[in-house]
């Protein structure tokens, strides 16, 4: 007689199970990671506009008014390139005796729709996106 053998390994369904649960897996761990990411990337403006805002009571200390990026010891005339390569350094305006302003810009392709463009001024007081200074968007961003 025939005796039927039954063989082992797995089902369609189980399969299907298994590529389901994985799937819900990465849709949770993607975003995570891609805003680890993007926090990474605004440190690198961050860490660029302390060393500024150093660099400027530094050079005030010593001179009658704030300085430009050449005077602060920068080798760039205007604007500069963050180390990590994620956002232009500037001053926006002249420098006087009274105030400055650090900006940091993000380049192209790398967008942050969250917080945008950061600044740090004279005072200290930070501000992030388009000028936006809540303190719960500052809070999100620095």
């Amino acid at each position: 007689m025939y005796s039927f053998k039954r063989s082992s390994g797995f089902t369609l369904i189980e399969l299907m199970i298994v590529v389901v649960i994985i799937g819900i897996l990465a849709a949770i761990a993607v975003p995570a990671y891609s805003n680890y990411v993007l926090k990474g990337k605004r440190s690198d403006a961050k860490a660029e506009l302390l060393k500024a805002q150093v660099a400027q009571e530094k050079y005030r200390a010593s001179h009658t008014s704030y300085g430009t990026l050449i005077e602060i010891g920068s080798s760039a005339t205007s604007t500069y390139t963050s180390p990590g390569g994620y956002y232009t350094i500037a001053i926006s305006g002249i420098p006087d005796a009274t105030t400055y302003t650090v900006t940091a810009t993000p380049l192209s392709p790398f967008a942050d729709s969250t917080c945008g463009t950061f600044a740090v001024n004279k005072d200290g007081k930070t501000t992030s996106g388009s000028g936006q200074t809540t303190a719960a968007k500052v809070t999100e961003c620095w």
